[in-house]
C-alpha cells in the first residue's frame, strides 16, 4: 500500500478557501438561520395571545437576558474557531483538543459563577427593578431563575458552534440547528396549551439548549475525540483570552452604537417618535442574517489561509463581498423605493407616514452595515480584534454626540441620516483597516470601490424620490452594480455561475 503524502499548507489552504465551500456554508448558515426565523415572525402574534401584554413582555425581556448570558464567554467561541482554524491551515490540528478542552472546561467554571449571581439577584430584578404586577412576580421569579440555571448551556453551545465552524462542519451542524431551533419557537406554544405558565415556556426552552448541546457535541465528537476534555491544555488559553476579550468589547460597542440612539429618542422626543424609530430600525436589522451567515463561513477559511496563502485570502475578501452585496442590495432597493407602502402594509397607516422617511434612509444604511461584516470578520481571523474594537470606540464618540445634534435639528430623520453615516464610515473604515493591517487586501479593497459607491450613491438617489422614479433609479443602480460586481468577481466564480446558467 503506498502511503499518501503529506499536504502542503498551500493545498490545505486551497481546500478550505474554495468558492464552491464558501458558498456552501453561507446558503447552509442562511437557511439554519433563516428558517427559524420564518416561524418566529409567523407565531408571535400566536405567542402574544396565549401569553397576554405581562407575559409577553416578560418573555421578550427573558429572550434579552439570553443574549446577555452570552457576553458570559468572554469572546472565547469565535476566537476558539480562529485559533483551530489556524492550526487546521498550518498542519497542526492535532493541538486542537488540548485547546477545545481547556476552553470547553474554563467557559463551564465561569458560567457556572454567572448563573449563581443571576440566580441570586432575580429577585431584586423582579422586585425592584422591573414593574411586574404582583400577581406575576412569583411565576416571573421561578421563570427567570430556570432561564439563570440554563446559562452553561448557552455559553457551552456557542463554543461547540465554533469547534464545528472551525472544521467547516456547517451542513451538519445547520441540520442540527433547524428542527432544533423550531422547537425553540414551537415549544413555548406547546408549553403554553398544555400548562399556561411562563415557567413551563422557560423549561421548554432550556430543554431545547439541552438536545442543541446534545447534538452539538456528538457531531464535534468526531473531529475532536472525547472533547479534548480529558487532556485540557489550559496554558493555550492566553492568547484566546486576549484575542476574545477584544472581540467580545468590539461586539458591546457595535450593541451600544446599535441600541444609544433610541434611548435618545426617548429621552429627547418620546415614546411614540422611539416606536416610529425604533420599528424600521429592528426591521432593516433582520437582514443581519445574511452577513452573517457569510461572516460564520468566512471566518475559519480566512484563519486558515492568510500565513499559507495570502493571495486566496484577498480572494476570500474579494468574494465575500460580493456575495454580501448580491444578497443585499436587491432588498435594500426595495426597502427604499417602497418603504411607506412596506409600513402599511406591516403596521398600518400611522406608521407608514411616521416612519416611512426613517425606513428609506435606515434602508440606505444597512447597506454598508451588512458590508462592514467581510472586513470585519477578516481583521478578527488575523488575530486583529483590537483593531475592530478601537475603531468602534471612535465612532462612539463621534455619532453619539453627531445623533443628538441631529435629532435636536431634524427629528427622527436626523438620527436615521446619523445612524446611516456611522454604517458607511464604519464600512469604509473596515475596509482601509484591513488593507492597513492585511496588505494583500487592498487591491481587493479597491476593486470593490466602485461598486460600494455606485451602491451607495444609487440608493440616496432614491431616498427623496416618488416611488415611481425610485423604482426606476433602483433599476438603474441594480444594473450597474451587476455590470461592475461581474467584471471583479474571480475567474473561477463566473466560469462555475455560467456552467450552472447553461445547465
Amino acid at each position: 500500500m503506498t502511503a499518501t503524502a503529506p499536504r502542503s499548507a498551500e493545498e490545505r489552504a486551497d481546500e478550505r478557501t474554495g468558492g464552491r465551500r464558501l458558498v456552501s456554508g453561507v446558503l447552509w448558515n442562511a437557511v439554519g438561520r433563516g428558517v427559524p426565523l420564518l416561524l418566529a415572525l409567523a407565531l408571535t402574534p400566536v405567542l402574544v395571545h396565549l401569553m397576554g401584554t405581562d407575559r409577553w413582555g416578560l418573555f421578550t425581556l427573558a429572550l434579552a437576558l439570553v443574549g446577555i448570558f452570552g457576553v458570559f464567554d468572554l469572546g472565547l467561541g469565535m476566537a476558539l474557531t480562529r485559533a483551530v482554524s489556524e492550526r487546521i491551515g498550518e498542519g497542526r490540528g492535532a493541538e486542537a483538543p488540548a485547546l477545545v478542552g481547556a476552553t470547553l472546561w474554563s467557559l463551564l467554571g465561569v458560567s457556572i459563577v454567572m448563573a449563581a449571581l443571576a440566580w441570586a439577584v432575580m429577585p431584586l430584578l423582579i422586585g425592584r427593578v422591573l414593574l411586574v404586577p404582583p400577581a406575576l412576580e412569583a411565576e416571573a421569579l421561578a421563570a427567570f431563575r430556570v432561564l439563570a440555571a440554563a446559562a452553561p448551556l448557552v455559553v457551552i453551545n456557542a463554543a461547540l458552534w465554533g469547534v464545528l465552524a472551525a472544521w467547516q462542519r456547517f451542513r451538519a451542524a445547520n441540520l442540527v440547528n433547524m428542527p432544533v431551533s423550531v422547537f425553540y419557537y414551537l415549544g413555548p406554544v406547546i408549553a403554553l396549551l398544555a400548562f399556561d405558565s411562563l415557567v413551563a415556556v422557560m423549561v421548554a426552552l432550556v430543554l431545547v439548549r439541552l438536545v442543541s448541546g446534545i447534538a452539538y457535541a456528538a457531531l464535534a465528537w468526531r473531529d475532536v475525540p472525547g472533547l479534548g476534555l480529558a487532556r485540557p491544555g489550559f496554558g493555550l488559553l492566553r492568547p484566546l483570552l486576549r484575542q476574545g476579550g477584544w472581540m467580545s468589547l468590539s461586539g458591546a460597542l457595535t450593541q451600544v452604537l446599535l441600541y444609544a440612539d433610541r434611548f435618545l429618542v426617548g429621552a429627547l422626543i418620546g415614546l411614540t417618535a422611539v416606536a416610529f424609530y425604533a420599528t424600521p430600525l429592528d426591521l432593516v436589522m433582520r437582514m443581519w442574517i445574511l452577513p452573517v451567515a457569510v461572516a460564520q463561513a468566512l471566518l475559519p477559511a480566512i484563519a486558515s489561509s492568510f500565513r499559507s496563502a495570502p493571495e486566496r485570502t484577498a480572494l476570500l475578501l474579494r468574494r465575500g463581498a460580493l456575495i454580501v452585496a448580491g444578497l443585499v442590495l436587491p432588498a435594500c432597493l426595495v426597502i427604499v423605493a417602497g418603504a411607506e407602502w412596506l409600513l402599511w402594509l406591516w403596521l398600518g397607516q400611522d406608521f407608514a407616514q411616521g416612519g416611512g422617511m426613517v425606513l428609506r434612509i435606515l434602508g440606505v444604511g444597512i447597506f454598508f452595515s451588512c458590508l462592514a461584516f467581510v472586513p470585519g470578520v477578516l481583521l478578527d481571523a488575523i488575530g486583529r480584534p483590537e483593531v475592530v474594537a478601537t475603531f468602534s470606540l471612535v465612532q462612539a464618540a463621534v455619532f453619539l454626540p453627531l445623533g443628538a445634534a441631529l435629532l435636536v435639528l431634524m427629528g427622527i430623520e436626523g438620527a436615521a441620516i446619523a445612524w446611516a453615516a456611522r454604517a458607511a464610515t464604519d464600512c469604509a473604515g473596515r475596509f482601509l483597516l484591513a488593507a492597513r493591517f492585511f496588505p494583500p487586501a487592498k487591491d481587493a479593497g479597491r476593486a470593490l470601490l466602485p461598486l460600494l459607491g455606485a451602491a451607495g450613491v444609487g440608493l440616496a438617489l432614491m431616498v427623496p424620490l416618488g416611488l415611481g422614479w425610485a423604482v426606476a433609479i433602483g433599476a438603474v443602480t441594480l444594473g450597474v452594480v451587476v455590470a461592475l460586481g461581474w467584471r471583479i468577481a474571480p475567474m473561477e466564480d463566473r466560469a462555475m455561475l455560467l456552467r450552472r446558467v447553461r445547465a
